[in-house]
């Protein structure tokens, strides 16, 4: 007799686990793809205030950061310009922008 009865159903399990692995990695992949994105946008979004708060004042900048859809958690004014930190969702970023032109 063949050894291959015993050897029957084997691939489905194996390629249970393999599925299950890429899905894992998938759902990994998104949410890194998540966190990147929304540290960009903060970046971005503090980099907008801090313009806005140097060349117009913390109004500006508060009101730029709400329609960016980022929090504005401060804002100051500097000797150099202003500087404004926001967040969205967990991430957090800072910027400062200078106040005289080129």
């Amino acid at each position: 007799m063949s050894d291959h009865r015993r050897d029957r159903g084997h691939a489905l399990p194996w390629m249970m686990m393999v599925v299950a692995a890429a899905m894992t990695l998938v759902v990994i992949a998104v949410r890194l793809a998540i966190v990147v994105d929304d540290a960009a946008r903060a970046r971005t979004a503090a980099d907008a205030a801090a313009l806005a708060g140097a060349a117009a004042g913390e109004p500006t900048a508060r009101d730029l950061a709400e329609r960016n859809g980022t929090e504005l958690l401060s804002s100051e004014h500097t000797w150099r310009g202003a500087r404004a930190e926001v967040r969205v969702v967990d991430v957090q970023a800072r910027a400062e922008a200078s106040a005289t032109t080129v």
